[in-house]
Order: structure tokens, then C-alpha cells, then sequence
């Protein structure tokens, strides 16, 4: 189930301009619009201008800084992964997010009373059974497909509402619908954003159901998902019925250039683009039915359709599959680290090495600062030596704060994307192509200490500029339309917390020079002071400190030069004689060796007689 909160965090911070269309603009585009400027005609990736036209009070935000919309993304997707108990919340894009909520209706199924379905009581807590909310678990929460106004004499039983005998994926489904409804509603209380929702059995139907009531609602999509007979009639399923109107090219997992053949192939020829100054629609809507109806389609057929050198292996299954709403992908669980970070921007055209080199720079920057919101991270680092200088600190002194990497990447990747050369007539082909080269990644950026504007000019200068002569050989005329750089191959840094892998044995042996510290030896040249010093010193020694030995007592017995400290009296450990860890000493020449060389030794004396 999808929830998806509605841009944008512009509304949130200045409720007034809810009623108002608004549009996002980066550059010359308007890259995001909310739902009123939709209502007027407008839609993403329109150029400013041409917005105006159609909706002049249309109000315009800069959104070149995405950092808000970061945090807000990193804020709702927290608060969501906490409501499920696996951690199995995925995310996508920056307002979209995946719940895998299995468990938790597997396991009020099992305790539902289902005498008595109206009053139900929804556990959130599998410890605590005072945590939930109250339901009634014989109807479904929110909209559901198909409607109970649908048409169909056959599905008339699954549009009604009320579901008394319904059977058990029915039931789940209508569960998986109350628990979406208390999020939707904890999201407005606790976060102040409202989402759109989709339930259903995966990702890919979630997503596309999510889509039909929008904004602020939610949509089930309900059983028998397939077409199912009998001997009165055949009833035919809602995922046929619900996929069947949607565009191919709308369908998740079909991107752009596989639409594209298949398109072609449905057509007989090219499908015709609406013109746009980078992206176009296409004129000639191709549905999932005039897909799924064509003679002889399959999944064999759409392998030789769309297989080939870099293509993964079974796509004609996937493809076929996604087209009669089958997706197996699971949802992935809750990343505290992102698997790649990549800052990219369009232009108009790239053509010289300074252009090249000013949009490199503004792109490091930017990569930097998401590494450091992404990968970093202020941690309390009690008793550590290494950071007393650190100048955030809490209320102890004992306890210091400092920022941390979680991860370090070892990949650095530029991708570009060359416009084709003109044809003969003066036209260019649409192209969505993109090179790329990749490189280690640098290791002084992982320098906390340094200025970010600094570590990004080296970034540009000692790895993205060699990288980028490697993917253009050619000085100038490259008629760039994007560059994109990225970080990936990221791995932990070890750790004494969860967030870690592995123990921090830096931080160990940090430690352990703090605490043994009282009890290290030192060889100082200058002793210390004579009054501190013997204060450690038992009564029957004595100690002479000179600076020149000429200056000693000559003579005197009693006046010995201590070498560590001397000791006199009865515990005097005397020398005199052999000393056992030697070894043995030979009869016949006096010699001392090792116990086992002595025979060898005895053997040469009688060898010489």
C-alpha cells in the first residue's frame, strides 16, 4: 500500500496557498504542480511560459534547493516504517512509499471474532492489546474497485459495501483498508500532510489503484482478481478490468523505450510525439487490453520484441506479466543507507569545457551536501579523547558530540547525455541514450574538517574533468542535454551502534590510551622534581641526580648512581654467583651454554683428547 503524501511542502508550510494552483519551477520548467493547477489544464515538465498562458494566476515557488523536500521525505518515510512491524517500508522517490503490512493482517485475521464483525478492534501491537483502533471489519474503508455503481451484473456482489460473507481475501483486504485509512488520518494529526492510498496484493497494483481517487482518499481493489467461471456465465476479474483502460506506457516496470517497441509493434510504424522541449507525450494512446488482445502476444513473443544485447534476461515474462498485473518484487525493508546518491540537471546545451566545468561544479556541490544529509550523522561519543576539541557538545563534558560517516562510498560515476547529430532534413531523433564512466572515489572528501567548497573543486578537478575526457574525447560540440554524477559501491563504517558494521576498533584503542594514561612509563631526560619523586621513595634508599658524572663522590660505596631506583638492606637481591636462566657451565673449559648443547659441547672436548 502506497501512501502518497500531496505536494507539497510548500502547502505545508503556507497552508493559504492550498486553494491556489501552484507550480514548482526549476530552470524554465515547472517540474511539479499540485492538484488545482492540474484541475486548470497545467502538468509537469511544461515550460513557465506556456503555463502562464493557460493559468495566469497561477503561482509560481523556485524549487531548486531540494533540501526541503528531503527532510520532509525523510521525516514521513521515518514516521511510516515505524507502523509496520517487519520494517519491510520501501521508498520512492520523495513522496511515495511502500508498506508491506502482511503480518499485521495476518495476525488480526486470526483473532478477529467473526460473529460479531461490525465491532472489531484493530491491534497495532502484538504486546499490548490496549494499543489499536476500534472498526467494522464488514465493510470496506474508503473507495473500492470496481465501484458499487459499476454497471457489471456480475461484480455487483463485490460493490456493495457491506461483505458479511464475503470470503478470506475479501476480508484481508477489507482489513488492509481500516489500517490504511488510521494512517492516513495519524499522518494529518501528527505530520500536518494529507496522501493518497492504494491497497492491494503488490506493489505494481497498489500503485496504479493509489491513483484513481486522487487527492486525499484511498481505493481497494477488491476480488476475484481474475476471471473465474461457472455454469451460468464467466465472471471476469477486476485486475483485467482495472489494467485493460491504462496506457502501456503508464504501466510501472514498462519505462519509455520499451513502450516505445511495443507501441510500434501494435501500430505497425512509429507512434507520433506531441513536441516539447525535452520530453513529449505520445499522440497515440496504445492500452494494456490492445496489448494484451494482440494475435499471438505473449511472452515469447514480447522476449524477441524487446530482448537483445543489454537487456535482462526474461523481459518478455516480466513484461507480460506486469501487463496481467503479476509483480513478485517484494517490498524492500526500511534503509537507513541509501544503496547510490546522484545529482543531475538538464540544459538546453553543453557544448564547452568552462560550461562544463562551472555545471560540474554546482553538481558537486550539491552531491556533497546530499552525502552529508544522507550519510552522516551527530553522534554522542562519551569519554572519546580523540574529540574533546569538538565545539558542539551536550550538557556533560564527559559526553561529546561530532558528526560521523555511516558510509563510505568507493564509486564515483559521471553519466552524460549527447544529443544526436541533425538528420539530412534537418529533424533529430529523439534519443534518451546516456554514457557513463565510473572511478574510485575520492577519500578527502570523507574529511569532515574541511570546507565543503574546497573538497568539491578538487572533486571536480582531480576525478569528474579526467572522467569526463574519457567519455568525450572530442574539446568541444558535444551538445550535452544532461549530466549526472553519482556515488555508489557505498559500505558501513564500523560502529559501536546499530547503524554500524562492526566494531570501531579506532575508537577502542582511543580508549584505551585514555585509560592507561595514569599508568604509562616515560624516559625523560630531565628527572622530576626531587620532592614529588619521593614521595614514592622508601625511607632506606638514597638517591643522588647529578648532571655531570665528574661531579660524583669518588670513593664512597654508599653513594650509588641508580640507573631505575636502588635498593640497599636486607631485600638487596644479590648477584654473586651463576645465574640458572643461563644455562650450565662446562667442567673443562668453564663455558656457559644451554642445558640442551652441553653433550654436543662434552662430545668436542673428548673428540679433542
Amino acid at each position: 500500500m502506497p501512501p502518497r503524501p500531496t505536494l507539497s511542502v510548500f502547502e505545508h508550510e503556507h497552508p493559504e496557498l492550498r486553494s491556489l494552483p501552484l507550480g514548482v519551477q526549476q530552470k524554465q520548467i515547472i517540474v511539479t504542480c499540485n492538484y488545482e493547477a492540474r484541475r486548470r489544464g497545467l502538468h509537469k515538465l511544461q515550460l513557465i511560459n506556456e503555463a502562464r498562458k493557460i493559468c495566469p494566476d497561477v503561482v509560481i515557488v523556485l524549487g531548486e534547493d531540494l533540501t526541503r523536500f528531503r527532510n520532509a521525505s525523510k521525516e514521513l518515510y521515518a514516521f511510516l516504517s515505524s507502523k509496520v512491524w517487519t520494517g519491510r517500508a520501501e521508498r520512492l522517490g520523495f513522496d511515495e512509499v511502500f508498506l508491506d503490512v502482511t503480518d499485521m493482517i495476518d495476525y488480526n485475521t486470526e483473532i478477529l471474532n467473526h460473529n460479531d464483525l461490525s465491532n472489531a478492534f484493530f491491534h497495532l501491537d502484538r504486546n499490548d492489546p490496549t494499543i489499536g483502533f476500534s472498526y467494522d471489519a464488514s465493510i470496506t474503508s474508503g473507495n473500492c474497485f470496481p465501484s458499487k455503481n459499476s454497471n457489471s451484473s456480475s461484480m455487483s456482489d463485490l460493490s456493495s459495501p457491506r461483505q458479511e460473507n464475503a470470503d478470506d481475501s475479501s476480508l484481508r483486504l477489507r482489513l488492509g483498508s481500516h489500517l490504511a485509512q488510521h494512517l492516513r488520518q495519524q499522518l494529518d494529526e501528527e505530520q500536518g500532510y494529507t496522501a493518497t492510498v492504494g491497497i492491494s496484493t503488490n506493489k505494481l497494483l497498489s500503485k496504479l489503484v493509489g491513483n484513481v481517487h486522487k487527492p486525499r482518499d484511498q481505493t481497494t481493489l477488491m476480488p476475484p482478481y481474475y476471471n473465474t467461471a461457472s455454469h451460468e456465465a464467466v465472471h471476469h476479474g477486476s485486475v483485467h478490468r482495472f489494467l485493460d483502460t491504462h496506457e502501456i506506457g503508464k504501466i510501472p516496470g514498462i519505462g519509455f523505450k520499451l513502450s516505445r517497441k511495443i507501441r510500434e509493434h501494435i501500430l505497425g510504424r512509429e507512434a507520433t510525439f506531441e513536441s516539447g522541449l525535452i520530453y513529449g507525450s505520445t499522440q497515440e494512446n496504445v492500452t494494456v487490453r490492445d496489448v494484451r488482445l494482440c494475435p499471438n502476444m505473449g511472452s515469447e513473443l514480447l522476449e524477441n520484441l524487446l530482448g537483445g544485447p543489454g537487456s535482462p534476461k526474461g523481459i518478455g515474462t516480466k513484461v507480460w506479466g506486469l501487463i496481467n498485473g503479476v509483480d513478485n518484487a517484494e517490498v524492500g525493508r526500511a534503509r537507513i543507507i541509501p544503496r547510490q546518491i546522484s545529482i543531475e540537471d538538464s540544459y538546453i546545451r553543453l557544448d564547452t569545457m568552462e560550461e562544463v566545468k562551472k555545471e560540474l561544479q554546482m553538481l558537486a556541490i550539491s552531491l556533497l551536501r546530499r552525502m552529508l544529509l544522507d550519510l552522516t550523522i551527530m553522534h554522542s561519543d562519551k569519554g572519546d579523547p580523540s574529540h574533546e576539541d569538538e565545539e558542539e557538545s551536550t550538557e556533560s563534558p564527559d559526553d561529546v558530540v561530532h558528526r560521523r560517516w555511516l558510509a563510505h562510498p568507493r564509486t564515483l560515476r559521471l553519466t552524460t547525455r549527447p544529443r544526436p547529430p541533425l538528420n539530412p532534413d534537418g529533424s533529430r531523433s529523439r534519443s534518451f541514450s546516456r554514457i557513463s564512466h565510473s572511478g574510485p572515489f575520492p577519500n578527502f572528501v570523507f574529511d569532515l574538517k574541511g570546507e565543503l567548497a574546497h573538497s568539491a573543486e578538487r572533486l571536480v578537478s582531480e576525478s569528474l574533468i579526467p572522467l569526463f575526457r574519457k567519455l568525450h574525447r572530442e574539446k568541444s560540440g558535444w551538445n550535452l542535454s544532461l549530466i549526472n554524477i553519482a556515488v555508489t559501491n557505498l559500505v558501513t563504517v564500523a560502529s559501536d551502534d546499530k547503524e554500524g558494521s562492526g566494531r570501531d576498533i579506532g575508537k577502542m584503542f582511543r580508549r584505551q590510551e585514555d585509560l592507561l594514561k595514569d599508568f604509562k612509563v616515560e624516559d625523560r631526560d630531565v628527572p622530576p622534581s626531587e620532592q614529588i619523586e619521593r614521595q614514592h621513595i622508601p625511607p632506606d634508599v638514597k638517591i643522588v641526580y647529578t648532571a655531570n658524572p665528574m661531579e660524583l663522590p669518588h670513593g664512597s660505596e654508599e653513594d650509588i648512581i641508580p640507573t631505575q631506583t636502588s635498593f640497599n638492606g636486607d631485600e638487596a637481591w644479590d648477584s654473586d654467583g651463576d645465574d640458572p636462566r643461563l644455562g650450565d657451565r662446562c667442567k673443562t673449559c668453564g663455558a656457559m651454554m644451554p642445558q640442551f648443547a652441553m653433550a654436543a659441547h662434552e662430545r668436542f672436548h673428548t673428540q679433542s683428547d
